[in-house]
């Protein structure tokens, strides 16, 4: 369960925005919901219609002079990228538009193993291949020795990237970052693809036509796949590559629409980040970058074709380890099912292909609420990726762990690190040290709710409205409503029983939910339960008919108060870990042979959450570390089986008597209380 966060929108300032800005009240309480105040900054938001002067980014004349000189003088240029979809894209953007030109031009993108950025290795071999002016595109800005290595070897240097600089910028005759102290361009928050573009557009004497025409829809990919902000420039940059996509000539482009199945279909941001996007990184990590270049280049259908099948089964080949390593996790869990109760969650495996594990540690992180690190053994040392949110920083437990360490980076909400095989346990025991000194209880993972969706609300005229929020991603997320107090009439089964529909009467309006990957019987509702949701809002067309499509992220019965569940949860993992509770703690959560009784009568032999076990015994107002522990109890006498990974539970066959006052914890815990 997570916790919800639901706004309250200032009801003066959704109407101000709604009847001068000319959207419906709904988006004007969604905007105001999300701090939007005014008009004008409902504006920067919502309707920009060009990109900033490409000049009006420190050093991009000096860089477009030193460019456009060298291609004057013939000197062979070599754009260095970056492995990821945003590198290979902004590769592609400018080497394209230096090909066009007839400029003696190559691109370099380092393999996965050689690392993020410019290294020696590479610098030196492009001065042996003849190269005299070296462009990077998405890197760059912290590359100090090679900036001076490059100089060295009698070369040169623009520097194109979008990350945070450091103190001192590298050596170079111009460095393009917008996150620059003294750069006076007025947007900031591009990606390393959007600044390519920007960079043809300088090259072209400040022009955005063709830069626009022809890349657009490769930076507006770039965009959403960087997760950068989707407002203002970028948004204008995603709305105008959509356009372009939709049209696209580019063969390349055509047959990674046509194996992702999104060929013919609404394209939208969504369709970028699921669809695409991962194909093209999969290139870097099971195969080669310069595949996915060589794709987005290919002017042949046949060869783009068969290029995009590779990357295709590079897609799959992620997936598959990233099922793997999952796997193997669930198997660590099941053998320690403890380690679930730590505050940070640090998992290591022998293997573990380093380009997916820190995919697998979002994936983890949203399962089970909790930060994680996970560790990838390999022959020479190991390597490690992490993801957090809220108040917990990646970068501050690794700087407070990294005596333990041979290399780290990253910020609060995700990082990298290695270390040696050997300083895995030391560091895992730092990890936990450090999350207990400053985090009493760790931060809770939330889902913020933009406001409570009233039955009047709900018309195709205020939810169509929402339609001007897009393209909708990082920092314009879709829009999240609650539903409160709605009645629940009847469950029905989809797919086979794989997902479910909820209907449900709401005031006195009847309305459907779609609930997915959850089965009927294991939402732990029933027929004239009180719900509450959180649910996406839009209009879908079938057969002609234009209906409301309510999606389920999140629900619980009605009554469940979340700040004493999550205190609850607090207390559970406190007791696992063997830390010390107050005495009034353990009469709380200390299970009577009644509520046992009553835990054991509600558990049936079919799997089922134990969230959706606690909402069904709310009517014993039991509180969920009481309820764990009854779990526990019955799990140590074989009356049940708990599956930590899932979060679920089901009742065992049970052959003879079995006395409950023989469990060892039921005497711990109620010892405990007696004291």
């Amino acid at each position: 369960m997570k916790k919800w966060q639901i706004g309250q929108p200032d009801k003066d300032t959704a109407q101000l925005l709604s009847s001068r800005g000319g959207v419906s009240m709904l988006c004007g309480e969604v905007l105001a919901a999300r701090n939007i105040k005014s008009l004008e900054e409902a504006a920067a938001l919502l309707n920009c219609d060009e990109l900033t002067d490409p000049f009006m980014l420190q050093d991009m004349k000096i860089a477009a002079d030193v460019i456009n000189e060298a291609i004057d003088d013939g000197t062979p240029i070599c754009i260095y990228g970056d492995y990821d979809c945003d590198g290979v894209m902004a590769t592609v953007i400018l080497y394209s538009y230096l090909i066009e030109l007839g400029v003696d031009v190559t691109y370099y993108i380092p393999e996965r193993e050689e690392g993020y950025g410019m290294n020696e290795a590479a610098v030196r071999r492009l001065k042996e291949q003849g190269t005299g002016l070296i462009i990077t595109v998405d890197n760059g800005i912290t590359a100090l020795k090679e900036a001076e290595l490059i100089y060295e070897l009698g070369m040169r240097l623009v520097v194109t990237d979008h990350h945070q600089p450091l103190d001192v910028l590298p050596r170079a005759e111009a460095v393009v970052d917008p996150h620059r102290s003294d750069c006076p361009s007025p947007y900031k928050k591009y990606c390393g693809a959007a600044l390519a573009l920007m960079l043809v557009a300088a090259l072209d004497g400040g022009d955005y036509t063709i830069a626009m025409e022809a890349f657009s829809e490769l930076a507006a990919i770039a965009t959403v796949a960087d997760v950068v902000e989707l407002s203002g420039e970028n948004r204008f940059l995603v709305q105008r590559g959509l356009m372009y996509l939709k049209n696209t000539e580019r063969p390349g482009l055509l047959a990674l629409m046509e194996k992702s199945g999104i060929q013919g279909k609404k394209l939208t941001s969504t369709s970028l980040a699921f669809s695409i996007a991962p194909r093209i990184n999969a290139a870097g990590r099971f195969g080669s970058p310069s595949k996915a270049v060589c794709l987005l280049m290919s002017e042949q259908q046949e060869e783009a074709e068969k290029l995009a099948e590779e990357l295709e089964i590079c897609n799959r080949a992620r997936k598959e380890e990233e099922e793997r390593i999952l796997a193997q996790v669930q198997k660590q869990i099941e053998m320690q099912p403890y380690l679930l109760s730590e505050r940070v969650l640090v998992f290591a495996g022998s293997g573990w292909h380093h380009g997916v594990i820190g995919i697998a540690a979002a994936r983890l992180q949203e399962r089970f609420g909790k930060p994680v690190f996970m560790i990838t053994i390999e022959e020479n040392g190991a390597r490690g990726s992490a993801r957090s949110f809220g108040a917990f920083s990646v970068f501050e437990c690794l700087n407070a762990c990294k005596d333990h360490l041979t290399k780290y980076g990253g910020h609060p909400g995700a990082g990298g690190f290695s270390l040696e095989k050997e300083s895995i346990p030391d560091f895992t025991k730092a990890v936990a040290k450090y999350a207990a000194d400053n985090f009493e209880n760790m931060p809770v993972m939330t889902v913020n709710a933009d406001k409570l969706l009233l039955p009047e609300d709900i018309t195709a005229e205020n939810i169509g409205g929402l339609s001007v929020l897009e393209p909708l991603g990082a920092g314009n997320p879709s829009p999240v409503f609650a539903i409160c107090h709605a009645v629940l009439k009847e469950l029905v089964p989809l797919s086979g029983g794989i997902h479910t529909r909820l209907k449900l009467i709401y005031g006195t309006m009847a309305i459907d939910a779609v609930l997915f990957r959850t089965s009927p019987e294991n939402t732990g509702l029933k027929p004239e339960d009180m719900c509450d949701l959180l649910v996406n809002a839009e209009l879908n067309t079938y057969n002609g008919r234009t209906g409301i499509s309510l999606i389920v992220k999140d629900y619980r019965r009605s009554g469940v108060k979340q700040a004493k569940y999550f205190a609850a949860v607090q207390a559970y993992e406190k007791f696992i870990r063997g830390e010390e509770l107050s005495k009034a703690y353990y009469a709380a959560i200390s299970p009577e042979r009644d509520e046992l009784a009553a835990v054991y009568k509600n558990l049936p032999e079919k799997e089922t959450g134990i969230d959706a076990l606690f909402m069904r015994m709310q009517s014993y107002d039991m509180n969920y570390c009481k309820l764990r522990i009854a779990l526990d109890v019955f799990t140590e006498l074989g009356l049940a089986k708990v599956n930590e990974y899932n979060g679920t539970v089901r009742r065992l066959p049970v052959n003879g008597k079995v006395n409950l006052e023989d469990s060892e914890l039921l005497k711990k815990v109620r010892e405990k209380r007696e004291v």
